[in-house]
């Protein structure tokens, strides 16, 4: 399965663009405003054309995910990507997680010289699928003054649509067991949270983007939902895991839960 995941992706990969970004996907980085601890809150804008879709930072069975590179950009120290609730979606009989018609990404900013403007300049390369998938880079450029101070709603809206924390979700326990499983390994995370509503589903990353997480059988049991899942590192050795590392994301029709770290349990 491993060995199929990784052809695949590497296909989606060097594949000529069908067509020119700008028939399938518009980007533009929205301004945003300037926060109280110096940081600045802007936005990623992504819309697709009808009917296509991209990816989340963990697409499922065979998505591609985007990339960053901000490498142009002049005054900048680092940038978070916080990511709005994806979507289950069926793609030929697999399961992708992402995004359709339009997403906003919001993204945190770190200037590296405070109290001054911010040039973010650079490129996202990300796959956008429809009966076909289709790698695009996007070029993007855009001044972050430091003047700016009115909230952009549409931002705050992305925000507001983020997973709830374990915390806010009233999340009781989470515990993960490990075993060793045949060129790998197998984990098996117990939550107990309340229902997030219809189909659940887990979705568990690791830190360590060398590891392959198969995707997750989701089941619940009354108050208690369980994950299993395989991993594999991507060179065929072995590997420890680093449970503070381990981030699991409950999808349900209702609503999300980002969970971080899982103890032995």
């Amino acid at each position: 399965m491993l060995k199929h995941i990784r052809v695949l992706a590497l296909s989606l990969l060097a594949m000529p663009a069908l067509a020119q970004e700008s028939d399938l996907v518009e980007a533009r980085i929205l301004t945003g405003w300037r926060l109280p601890d110096g940081t600045h809150q802007a936005g990623l804008e992504i819309r697709l054309r009808d009917g296509w879709k991209t990816y989340w930072r963990a697409p499922g069975d065979a998505g591609i995910p985007p990339r960053f590179n901000w490498s142009g950009s002049r005054n900048l120290r680092a940038v978070e990507v916080e990511w709005p609730t994806p979507r289950e979606i069926d793609q030929g009989g697999m399961t992708t997680i992402g995004y359709e018609k339009a997403v906003i990404l919001p993204l945190r900013i770190t200037p590296r010289r405070d109290g001054q403007s911010v040039s973010l300049s650079g490129e996202v390369d990300m796959g956008v699928c429809s009966d076909v998938c289709v790698p695009v880079t996007l070029s993007l450029d855009q001044d972050l003054p430091r003047s700016a101070t009115k909230p952009d709603p549409r931002i705050i809206a992305a925000l507001a649509s983020r997973p709830y924390s374990a915390q806010e979700a009233g999340v009781s326990r989470v515990a993960c067991r490990i075993s060793p499983a045949k060129d790998g390994l197998h984990l098996r995370a117990e939550i107990d949270l309340p229902g997030t509503g219809g189909r659940e589903l887990a979705v568990i990353e690791t830190s360590d983007p060398n590891i392959w997480v198969a995707p997750a059988k989701t089941t619940r049991q009354g108050g208690r939902l369980v994950a299993e899942v395989d991993m594999y590192h991507v060179d065929g050795r072995s590997f420890a895991l680093d449970r503070s590392g381990l981030r699991i994301t409950v999808l349900g029709r209702g609503s999300a839960v980002d969970i971080q770290g899982c103890p032995a349990g």
